[in-house]
C-alpha cells in the first residue's frame, strides 16, 4: 500500500466512526425520553370533584385526586389507623376510605385533598391532605367548590 490508499482508508475509517457515534447517541436519546416519559405516568395525578367522579366514572385503576369537604358526622374510625369518610363538593358525595395518620387539622366540614382510586363505589386514599390554617383550602377544592356556587372567598 502506498501513502494515499492508507490516508483514504484512515479517512474512511475516521467517517464510519463518527457515523456510528451519531447513531449511538441519537438511539440513548431516544432510549433516555422514552424512560422519562415511562417514569413520569404515574406522577401525573389529575384532579376531580366529587360531582366529576360521579359524572364521569374514571377508569379501572386510575389514579387521581379528589377533593372537597369532608361530610359532617361521616367520619368512622376502623381497626387500627383504618379511617371512612365523605367528601363532597355539595352536588355529590364519594365516600373514601383512608389506612394510615391523617392530618392533625383534618376534621369534618373542612377542605381536603386525597390521592388514591377508586375500587368499586368507594375512593381508596393513598394519601390524604388537610387545610394548614383557617383561610387557607386546596386551590382545587376551591375553584370546584366556586363553580358550584357554594363557595365565597373570605378576602372579598
Amino acid at each position: 500500500m502506498n501513502g494515499k490508499q492508507e490516508f483514504r482508508g484512515l479517512k474512511g475509517l475516521k467517517k464510519q466512526r463518527r457515523i456510528q457515534i451519531v447513531a449511538l447517541a441519537v438511539v440513548a436519546l431516544i432510549g433516555s425520553t422514552a424512560l422519562i416519559g415511562y417514569a413520569m405516568r404515574d406522577g401525573i395525578n389529575f384532579f376531580r370533584s366529587p360531582s366529576q367522579v360521579v359524572a364521569e366514572p374514571p377508569d379501572a385503576g386510575e389514579t387521581f385526586r379528589i377533593g372537597g369537604l369532608v361530610v359532617e358526622g361521616s367520619i368512622i374510625r376502623g381497626e387500627g389507623t383504618e379511617v371512612a369518610f365523605a367528601v363532597t363538593d355539595t352536588n355529590a358525595t364519594v365516600p373514601v376510605r383512608y389506612t394510615g395518620v391523617l392530618p392533625d387539622l383534618f376534621s369534618e366540614g373542612q377542605g381536603m385533598v386525597a390521592l388514591g382510586r377508586m375500587e368499586g363505589e368507594t375512593f381508596v386514599a393513598t394519601e390524604v391532605l388537610a387545610k394548614h390554617d383557617e383561610t387557607y383550602m386546596p386551590k382545587e377544592v376551591m375553584d370546584a367548590l366556586k363553580e358550584q356556587g357554594v363557595y365565597q372567598d373570605p378576602e372579598s
